[in-house]
């Protein structure tokens, strides 16, 4: 049996109908992302603005009229010539940062907002660096930045635009300024070379001249400490012979006064007391010296030469030499001899000293 035709393009055309309005369905299904805002209008008028999610526009009748992206903008503009206070062309170039506060008043404050903002930042820009001479403007870049983001950020408000950031990427003076801010810069750097090193040379002159006042001090310190052992060597040698020569002397009084003991615990007799009174006065006579010690008592001198003639006498003769005995005759002229010298001795000291016990008599040396 044979379909009818015309049910069969009622069939075909429903099928059309329904895939067209399928189509036209899934058409005004939208899906916006983190990162955007669409701004839709409805026969021409502004409707509403969609952000992140799914969203469903009436057909014919509502329009997506711009995409706007939410995401921060960097447009680097490029360089612009500048002139600054004191009359030097040059050419500087910006970097500006911002991104999309409101969608609306961005698709609808500013027809291009890219050259507004660029068009801002020129005159903005020139109106900075008029007010600043070169070195100014080469060594002020924060405040650049910041006069001309603060005017930027004020300027597009109205645009919905938000500026978090503004640098001035290059700044370049005219070539014969910068040939001039070179040999500037390497003046400059040869007067810091010469300070340093003038620096340097004072600094290692005080050095060596402090070093060399030590030495001379340490040096000072060493001789004096050397002297000073030396002295204290020298006054403890004296001392040690000082007390080497007490003690020399205490022991030659013990050993005079112990023989002057074991001479009383014998008991001389006058004759031998005589005798060794006689031998001193020898040896005290036979010096060199220009003056003598003499006893005041010479008178008894007569009475010592009886006794040691007697003496002499009783003394028994050695059996090998067997010396010759005085005869009385040369033993009398020798007691007289003795009296008449010692009879001048005693007038010449009494007419130069008046003292008892001693009497200093001039004798030649021989």
């Amino acid at each position: 049996m044979n379909p009818n035709p015309g049910i069969v393009v009622l069939i075909v055309f429903l099928c059309i109908l329904f895939l067209f309005l399928l189509i036209l369905l899934l058409s005004c299904i939208k899906v916006v992302r983190q990162t955007e805002n669409y701004i839709v209008e409805r026969l021409g008028a502004y409707h509403a603005t969609w952000d992140v999610g799914i969203h469903m526009k009436a057909p014919f009748i509502d329009r997506i009229v711009k995409k706007v992206s939410l995401k921060e903008q960097i447009y680097d503009f490029p360089p612009q010539p500048v002139i600054t206070k004191d009359n030097v062309t040059m050419q500087i170039d910006t970097v500006v940062f911002c991104y999309v506060t409101d969608p609306k008043l961005y698709t609808y404050g500013v027809a291009d907002p890219l050259a507004g903002i660029q068009a801002l930042s020129t005159t903005t820009l020139r109106n900075i660096i008029g007010d600043l001479d070169l070195d100014s403007t080469l060594t002020s870049r924060d405040i650049i930045n910041e006069k001309m983001r603060k005017i930027l950020d004020e300027a597009t408000d109205p645009w919905g635009i938000k500026v978090t950031r503004v640098e001035v990427k290059n700044i370049l003076p005219p070539r014969d300024i910068q040939e001039a801010m070179e040999k500037q810069m390497r003046a400059e750097r040869e007067k810091r070379e010469k300070i340093l090193i003038a620096e340097g040379e004072k600094t290692s002159a005080i050095t060596i001249a402090e070093g060399n006042k030590e030495a001379r001090i340490l040096n000072a310190e060493a001789a004096k400490q050397e002297k000073i052992r030396q002295a204290e060597a020298e006054a403890e040698a004296i001392l040690k012979v000082k007390k080497a020569q007490a003690d020399g002397e205490i022991m030659i009084r013990e050993a005079e006064a112990k023989g002057i003991q074991m001479i009383n615990d014998a008991h001389p007799s006058q004759e031998v007391l005589a005798l060794k009174g006689m031998e001193a006065m020898k040896a005290v006579a036979d010096g060199k010296a220009t003056k003598i010690v003499v006893p005041s008592n010479l008178q008894d001198l007569t009475s010592y030469l009886v006794t040691a003639k007697s003496v002499w006498q009783d003394v028994p003769e050695a059996p090998e030499e067997k010396p010759e005995k005085p005869s009385t005759d040369e033993t009398k002229a020798m007691v007289q001899d003795g009296q008449k010298s010692i009879a001048k001795i005693d007038r010449k000291t009494n007419r130069q000293s008046a003292n008892p016990d001693h009497v200093y008599a001039e004798h030649p040396a021989k």
